[in-house]
């Protein structure tokens, strides 16, 4: 037996409670872990109150990360007791997910939880961490450097953002933070942001181009977030896109694109190749110190506490990131 948060939808509507459940319900899969931490993002967020079409089948346990221990194993690559780690690959979305003291999952999903991390601080980086490591390496890959000028991190304060102002100024990028909540100025400083700005003029529609100003971006906003920062960027400047907080549509012109050459990359996080899994996990504990992690910050709640906070975040009240003991 073990518990876990579970999204039902019957004829009695759409709910997220927390259940004792049988070994039995759990999944198939070629290796069961014995879940220790997990964490609240914003699609865990969308998938326990509703408000998105995260949940594919139901009824589904969320929870896009977990860390955890082997406990059986028909995979080649694990054994019982190893330490491991998962993110993305529709866990929480069409097959159980890690808010739960048990999963069952296939051995393909999971890597080894990186030397140096403990099962708390891999969650702290979790799924948000994970994906503002693709944004930096994307920029990387599309030849973006420190001496072409600023880059811009949109959504600065959430999971997202906080890792990827932290890093990119950590590897010699001026870094700009761009926010709702101008009372997090301080921390984004803190974190290594050059300069802190509102978001209020990048939400409403604006001109197909603007005056040149970013080399690089990483939008978590999408919308006219991201449709405002396209028509900002330098002469081949890159925007990487891996969120929808600010809307899926992008209300934008071919003006950037066309006239200043200017590239939209975007970036999953769900499906990446392990190959890519391994590279962004074993730089995050090179290039994300655990003072500035420590900075960012995650309160750690258990799965009861969870399911009240998920309508907390999607309004943007949660700073950093949300840590769930699932044994709490």
């Amino acid at each position: 037996m073990f518990k876990a948060v579970l999204i039902e939808k019957d004829d009695a509507g759409y709910r997220a409670s927390v259940q004792t459940l049988d070994d039995d319900a759990l999944p198939e899969g070629n290796v069961s872990v014995r879940v220790s931490h997990s964490t609240l993002n914003y699609k865990d967020a969308l998938a326990i109150t509703g408000q998105g079409p995260v949940v594919r089948k139901f009824p589904m346990v969320p929870g896009i990360d977990l860390v955890g221990m082997v406990e059986t194993s028909q995979h080649p690559d694990y054994q019982p007791g190893d330490a491991v780690l998962l993110n993305g690959w529709g866990v929480g979305e069409s097959h159980w997910g890690g808010l739960a003291q048990q999963a069952r999952l296939n051995g393909d999903w999971l890597i080894p939880l990186p030397t140096g991390l403990t099962a708390q601080q891999a969650m702290a980086i979790g799924t948000a961490g994970y994906t503002a490591m693709l944004c930096v390496m994307t920029l990387e890959r599309y030849g973006v450097q420190p001496k072409d000028g600023e880059v811009l991190v949109t959504g600065a304060a959430g999971g997202v953002g906080s890792v990827a102002v932290a890093l990119l100024s950590q590897l010699g990028y001026r870094v700009t933070a761009m926010t709702g909540r101008l009372q997090d100025a301080d921390y984004l400083r803190a974190l290594g942001a050059a300069e802190v700005i509102e978001r209020g003029p990048y939400v409403e529609p604006g001109k197909p181009l603007g005056k040149e100003r970013w080399a690089g971006a990483v939008d978590v906003a999408g919308g006219h977030v991201l449709a405002n920062v396209c028509a900002s960027m330098q002469y081949q400047g890159v925007v990487t896109a891996c969120g929808l907080a600010a809307g899926m549509a992008l209300p934008a012109t071919v003006a950037p694109f066309i006239l200043r050459g200017v590239t939209l990359a975007g970036v999953d996080s769900v499906m990446r190749p392990r190959a890519d899994r391994l590279v962004a996990w074993q730089r995050l504990t090179q290039e994300l110190s655990l003072d500035k992690l420590a900075l960012i910050g995650s309160q750690e709640v258990g799965l009861d506490e969870a399911i009240g906070l998920a309508a907390r975040l999607l309004k943007g009240e949660v700073r950093g990131r949300v840590v769930v003991d699932v044994n709490r």
